[in-house]
């Protein structure tokens, strides 16, 4: 299962995307066309963390009255080493690998990386808009992914509707995914220990999770230069919300140090005492966009936030703001700057203490701490004598995570625990017509 994104919330969330776009009416000279959207993208983190390459390719079928068929087939690879959630120590760290069958080492004063993570990810989407009347506008949706421990099937649909003589259209969405999770080694019992190679004791069979997310958005021309969407999303999640690869270190409650334990005779296994992390089996989410987009002339502004906040106590902000700026008659630029910040979860926990009760829930895991994240980029785009499109854009990526001292022990504060993330992003795309 990919471990840079959760893949259920990801397509969860371009399903919304997708309730929330307007449909672009079809030009006459457009009827009856084909169009394709490629793109070929490169994401890698530093330190030979995950690495992720990813083609993708949309076909846009625009009929007669206003209708059109679009459908997305997307292939990435993802390898590398990605982190475990346990704590760096001052000695190597030896772990059971997820499969059970080996194990695999972190040297001294690292943080412990699972270096066995790769996955390859097919998906297929497939969307159907058309008008219901003269000022309703109805699409529909189908989304399938699959993944070697990982399946996902969604459904959607939106309705929308102008008004104002089309100045102000309101939109609703409905979408529904269900993922199926099958854990290589299979999905551990939360919060029970890592065992030695060839124990499974504490394993069971798949598990899977449903999510609902309901749409509502209005968007709103303020001039012939400025238009102004805003949506509220609602998104509810049951069942599995596990990553079965994540744990946590059991450590001493004075020297902060991980509890060391001896393998069975049998066989090789975990140097410490870790075990695997404990989410809720629910979580309700609920987000506010805004964007606006402004034309100075030729030049245009994109400006945009986003508020989440769920009932796990994580809340985040982001903000992000692009210029497209024309060079020339055919070209142009496109610099971006994106900003995100989000608070902890409330069963965010370092490590957990040797001897103490053991929570309901906890994770390590630094995708739920607290962090921010900066994006700068530029993408550079040209049309061809055709009529088609290419365009290149390159991005960085930084990210900077922050453990309270009060959740720190002993000699975790001579330790980097939360190591920065730095990330770069590449990708190449083309855009041409039938």
């Amino acid at each position: 299962m990919r471990d840079d994104k959760n893949l259920g919330a990801t397509l969860a969330a371009a399903t919304c995307a997708l309730l929330g776009a307007n449909a672009a009416p079809v030009m006459a000279d457009e009827a009856e066309r084909w169009s394709f959207d490629t793109a070929l993208l490169y994401y890698g983190e530093n330190d030979d963390r995950v690495q992720d390459v990813s083609a993708r390719i949309g076909a846009r079928r625009a009929f007669d009255d206003e209708r059109s068929l679009n459908v997305t087939l997307t292939a990435d690879t993802l390898t590398g080493a990605s982190a475990s959630g346990a704590i760096a120590s001052d000695v190597p760290q030896t772990f059971t690998s997820p499969s059970g069958k080996a194990v695999y080492t972190t040297p001294a004063g690292k943080t412990p990386l699972d270096d066995t993570f790769h996955d390859t990810r097919f998906a297929l989407n497939a969307s159907w808009s058309q008008p219901l009347a003269r000022l309703y506008t109805f699409s529909a949706g189908l989304g399938f992914s699959t993944e070697y421990d990982y399946m996902h099937l969604g459904a959607n649909l939106s309705l929308a509707r102008d008004f104002n003589k089309r100045n102000t259209t309101l939109s609703a969405g409905l979408a529904w995914s269900q993922d199926d999770v099958d854990p290589v080694g299979g999905a551990p019992v939360p919060l029970s220990q890592m065992q030695d190679v060839g124990n499974s004791s504490n394993k069971r069979s798949s598990d899977s999770k449903d999510i609902v997310d309901v749409l509502f958005g209005v968007t709103q021309v303020l001039s012939r230069n400025t238009v102004l969407r805003v949506n509220y999303s609602y998104s509810q999640s049951s069942g599995y919300l596990n990553d079965p690869y994540k744990i946590l270190s059991v450590v001493d409650g004075t020297t902060g140090d991980t509890i060391l334990r001896i393998p069975a005779a049998a066989g090789p296994g975990p140097s410490g005492i870790y075990r695997y992390e404990s989410r809720p089996d629910s979580r309700v989410k609920h987000s506010l966009y805004a964007e606006m987009k402004h034309a100075f002339g030729v030049p245009v502004l994109y400006g945009s936030y986003r508020f989440m906040t769920d009932d796990w106590g994580i809340d985040s902000h982001t903000g992000e703001v692009r210029l497209r700026w024309p060079v020339g008659s055919v070209s142009y630029v496109e610099p971006v700057l994106r900003y995100y910040m989000q608070s902890q979860a409330d069963f965010y926990h370092p490590s957990l203490v040797q001897g103490a009760a053991l929570p309901t829930y906890a994770s390590a895991d630094f995708r739920l701490g607290e962090f921010d994240a900066v994006t700068v980029g530029m993408k550079f785009g040209y049309q061809t004598l055709g009529g088609n499109e290419w365009s290149a854009r390159l991005e960085y990526y930084q990210q900077n995570g922050t453990i309270s001292r009060n959740q720190l022990i002993g000699n975790q504060f001579a330790r980097e625990q939360y190591p920065d993330l730095k990330a770069v992003i590449a990708q190449f795309g083309y855009r041409f017509g039938l």
